[in-house]
């Protein structure tokens, strides 16, 4: 006696609903995998059950391959279609596109700061860990990059500044050595047009233990020049006052 066909509605039991959908995504889910090997075909598979979980397959290395190829696919269809639907359907159809990859980044972001993580299957998780360990090694590679270029330049200032500072110290020496060249100049040529000026200590008088000042030249020298010539001849008039 064969099988008789089975009436497809909805099971009433939740627990029998629970196996049978266990049991139907294994099957579909081998059925999917076959019909990608026998047939080289790309096979997407997305299920989510009554609560929201998503389970899914993917014939590919990643599910985003055979979804983009799929909205390239669609798209192209809906171009072919524009002149029966005219650009209001284009309109919508691109609207819809871009609300849904929306949805997704959000959710991604969402994900990526660690929100909203309970929906996200095995798979999906590793996959989310994967990509903030490669984020944040990038993170780590681009600030040791950008620490290494701050050193390094501040070593440049560093080594700038040493520079000005040896120049600097460089140009006061030979300014000094100019301006001691330039005094000792001065006084030669001083000294050359000069040959008989006293020194300064020879002219300045000395002071006696009394407190009483003494000229540089004794006191016979004075009477020497204070003492009339005996050569001096005396005039006649005065001569007749002298017999009186």
């Amino acid at each position: 006696m064969g099988r008789g066909r089975v009436q497809l509605k909805q099971i009433e039991n939740k627990t029998s609903r629970q196996v049978t959908f266990s049991k139907r995504r294994s099957g579909l889910r081998k059925k999917a995998h076959e019909i990608s090997v026998l047939c080289d075909a790309q096979v997407a598979l997305i299920v989510f059950n009554n609560k929201g979980k998503l389970f899914e397959f993917s014939s590919e290395s990643s599910m985003k391959i055979i979804l983009e190829r799929y909205e390239r696919q669609a798209h192209a269809s809906q171009l072919d279609g524009a002149d029966n639907n005219g650009s209001q359907g284009n309109w919508s159809l691109e609207c819809f596109k871009l609300t849904n990859k929306v949805e997704v980044l959000e959710k991604n972001i969402r994900n990526f700061g660690g929100h909203d993580l309970d929906p996200l299957s095995l798979r999906e998780l590793q996959s989310l860990e994967q990509q903030l360990d490669t984020a944040l090694k990038r993170l780590r590679t681009r600030k040791n990059q950008v620490m290494n270029e701050s050193i390094s330049e501040l070593h440049k200032k560093a080594r700038a500044l040493q520079e000005q500072n040896n120049t600097l110290a460089k140009k006061i020496k030979e300014q000094e050595k100019t301006l001691a060249e330039t005094i000792a100049q001065n006084s030669s040529t001083f000294n050359l047009c000069n040959p008989n000026l006293q020194s300064p200590e020879r002219l300045v008088p000395s002071l006696t233990l009394g407190g009483s000042l003494e000229a540089s030249t004794s006191l016979e020298e004075v009477e020497a020049q204070a003492a009339p010539s005996s050569n001096t001849l005396i005039p006649p008039w005065m001569l007749h006052h002298f017999t009186r």
